[in-house]
């Protein structure tokens, strides 16, 4: 496996995590979450999951 493909894979799934964690903050949201916090976990998740996912796609397998 390529270093970029699995450094890709790393990433979507941080993004995958960041996105949950931030539509879970946004649902149980009670007054206990601040609102910067919840923009920055979703800024976050989704730069690190389109990184992710354009790291996979644009990298191609190489056979040897």
């Amino acid at each position: 496996m390529n270093a970029k493909r699995t450094f890709g894979i790393v990433l979507t799934i941080l993004g995958i995590l960041g996105l949950i964690c931030a539509g879970y903050m946004a649902v149980v949201a009670t007054g206990g979450y601040n609102v910067r916090v919840l923009a920055v976990s979703g800024i976050l998740g989704a730069v690190f999951f389109f990184t992710g996912i354009s790291l996979i796609r644009g990298t191609g397998d190489v056979a040897k």
